[in-house]
């Protein structure tokens, strides 16, 4: 299958491990499951891959520090615990890679490296500027600084975000079940795992469900969210279970193990990976069926003539999805006017705007330039 030569063939890899992965099931640190990946990822990187490691656990080895059997609720006592896990879990990581020879490096990224171009572009640069002296960055989210609105939410979009930003190959999320099924599996003894997932469609969405473990913060949900942006942005996507043994250098070998989203064809340049996913989502609008057709089959720019409805508030300047009438996002963009002009001139032709509105007017509400499109 072409999906699994071109996993085979990857080059430059981000590996996603989860918390569930990385810990028992009374929330201490599986030094075993650790060590065995970390010999994987060394292996790897000797036979000339390029690897980024996007790993949680941080929080969960200050619980096994400070002897604490559940995860508290408020917010200071997780970054609390956060800021006491991270160095053990990097000294172990230090350590067990030093052991096979390998370099690494910690880096801690919040979504705020993202919402600014600039920072983005920086972002990609001292990440590929470590690949080049061939050290392994490990990456997770800034756990202690970062406030609600400027987090990636989990590792599994941050994953992505990496994926996207470094232009890699492949992106494998490691986590405890085998991939995705078609119902839930826990639940459901005739459920069966979903090999190849071409298109996020809402059925997809929906038999993701909801929230993972009582350990973790993502579950299979947030997986499929990581898809859309990893598939956009031209990179394979596996999910796979990291519990079992050779798990990496099989579904690197091209074996038909866990669940793989295709890249798309055409996938997205630095900017328009940066417009997509970079920045925050501040609401939505929705277009009529002329204007999907204008924006998925020619690129067109969105009018307020084909616009029908829109939802959140936003400022001109923020990032938008576009929606269709049955709410699937076709694209995201840029938008020129702000709620209270929208309202203004929904629906409207363009030359009726310098009677509709005051101060400076533009012909389209998101121009081409300042889009992109998600299907």
């Amino acid at each position: 299958m072409k999906d699994r030569l071109e996993i085979k063939n990857a080059h430059r890899i981000v590996v996603k491990v989860g918390t569930s992965t990385l810990t028992h099931s009374t929330g201490r640190l599986n030094i075993h499951q650790i060590e065995l990946l970390v010999r994987q990822l060394s292996d790897l990187v000797n036979q000339g891959k390029e690897i980024l490691l996007v790993t949680s656990g941080a929080v969960g080895a200050g619980l096994d520090r400070m002897k604490l059997k559940e995860k508290p609720e408020a917010i200071p006592e997780k970054q609390a615990l956060a800021a006491i896990g991270q160095g053990i879990l990097m000294h172990i990581y230090e350590k067990l890679f030093s052991e096979y020879g390998q370099t690494v490096a910690q880096v801690l990224l919040t979504k705020e490296n993202s919402l600014h171009y600039s920072q983005y572009i920086n972002s990609r640069n001292a990440l590929l500027a470590l690949l080049q002296m061939n050290v392994i960055p490990i990456i997770n989210e800034n756990d202690v600084v970062t406030v609600e609105q400027l987090k990636f939410g989990d590792n599994d979009t941050l994953s992505a975000m990496v994926a996207s930003i470094v232009d890699a190959d492949a992106l494998i999320l490691l986590t405890d079940i085998d991939g995705l099924y078609n119902k839930n599996p826990q639940t459901c003894p005739d459920a069966k795992l979903l090999e190849r997932v071409t298109e996020i469609t809402p059925e997809i969405e929906a038999i993701a469900g909801g929230a993972g473990t009582k350990m973790g913060t993502g579950g299979m949900f947030t997986k499929i969210q990581a898809a859309k942006i990893a598939m956009s942005s031209g990179v394979n996507m596996v999910i796979a279970n990291g519990s079992s043994n050779n798990i990496l250098n099989d579904i690197l070998a091209g074996e038909n193990y866990g669940t793989i989203f295709p890249a798309r064809e055409a996938h997205l340049k630095q900017r328009k990976s940066w417009l997509a996913f970079g920045k925050s989502i501040c609401g939505s609008i929705t277009v009529d069926k002329g204007c999907e057709d204008a924006l998925v089959k020619n690129g067109s720019s969105i009018l307020a003539a084909g616009i029908t409805d829109y939802a959140g508030e936003f400022a001109a300047g923020n990032t938008v999805r576009v929606l269709t009438a049955d709410d699937r996002e076709i694209a995201r963009g840029i938008i020129n006017y702000d709620t209270a002009s929208l309202t203004k001139i929904l629906g409207h032709n363009t030359r009726d705007f310098t009677s509709l509105l005051s101060g400076k007017i533009y012909n389209e509400v998101i121009h081409r330039d300042n889009m992109v499109l998600m299907v």
